[in-house]
């Protein structure tokens, strides 16, 4: 794999996914922290599970709408390396949010068409990295972790100031595809990798990072 292509592995719930994820060859592994989420994870466990993540290896801290007392607890408990930001935060609450914990931070922007794009213009200018993922369906109770993709087409040729990640609906099967059609230099999996929702298939996460191997190697 291309010293540069990186995969995250988000929605962490169980102690035996962290060596899994490692094993597999992530660089980035993701907890949540959203109650209505299958992924959602307690703050005691995910100090317990966090805490087994070895250096050199991204703790990413999955939030939606965040207030400061939920922050504050979390940074107490938690050794985080990263936030990731999956609700309708503005700019302006992205730039409090990393002065607040001293944490980098990585937004969300939900893409159903090309207008969408023109999100990550405003939040790269505030956030370390930007997740480009699926906008959710109508109606949707969560913002994500819903095995959606998007058309990676509209990701074509483009390229922004800050690093970014790709997520949305991928499998093992679809990635190699995706990182054609996008250029992406780092994806990031959740639902694609389980046995049934909230579950991680530790055979899956091998395979996903397989295949971002074949994709991209030199």
């Amino acid at each position: 794999m291309s010293a540069d292509t990186k995969v995250k592995i988000c929605g962490l719930t169980d102690p035996a996914d962290v060596p899994a994820a490692i094993l597999a060859g992530a660089s980035y592994v993701g907890f949540v922290f959203f109650p209505k989420s299958p992924r959602h994870l307690e703050l005691e466990a995910a100090e317990f599970m966090a805490a087994a993540v070895p250096e050199g290896i991204t703790r990413v801290a999955l939030l939606v709408d965040p207030d400061d007392a939920l922050l504050d607890e979390l940074v107490a408990r938690v050794p985080i390396d990263m936030l990731q930001l999956h609700g309708h935060e503005t700019p302006a609450r992205v730039t409090e949010i990393k002065a607040r914990t001293g944490l980098p931070v990585m937004k969300v922007v939900g893409v159903g068409d090309e207008t969408d794009l023109t999100q990550i213009d405003f939040y790269e200018k505030v956030a370390d990295q930007i997740l480009v993922d699926a906008k959710p369906p109508e109606g949707a109770d969560r913002p994500g972790g819903n095995a959606m993709r998007f058309d990676w087409t509209l990701l074509s040729g483009r390229r922004w100031t800050k690093p970014w990640m790709l997520a949305g609906g991928l499998t093992p099967d679809n990635v190699a595809k995706a990182l054609r059609l996008t250029g992406a230099r780092q994806v990031d999996v959740s639902s694609g990798v389980e046995s049934a929702p909230g579950v991680k298939d530790p055979e899956r996460m091998r395979a996903f990072v397989d295949s971002v191997r074949a994709a991209t190697e030199d």
